[in-house]
């Protein structure tokens, strides 16, 4: 995951939110919403992201990446319905 990516949180454990004080994502995103990655911050350990208009720093193991033509299709069913 870099800069720029888009990805949707998937899930999190007790042990993935507490390991390098990570906030918890399950009381702020639902896994329907698709995010934008503002920065990446890489440890020896573990990966944190932040995330574009969210409030907080989260483990990078929580999300998948959203694939760009994804993206577009929900962009596409929106404007239809």
């Amino acid at each position: 995951m870099k800069n720029g990516d888009f990805v949707r949180f998937v899930k999190a454990s007790d042990v993935q939110v507490n390991w390098g004080s990570n906030d918890d994502p399950r009381l702020i995103l639902n896994t329907t919403d698709i995010y934008q990655i503002e920065y990446v911050e890489e440890h020896s350990w573990h990966t944190k992201i932040y995330l574009k208009g969210i409030k907080g720093k989260f483990n990078n193991v929580s999300f998948e990446k959203v694939d760009i033509k994804e993206i577009r299709k929900l962009k596409i069913d929106k404007i239809s319905e």
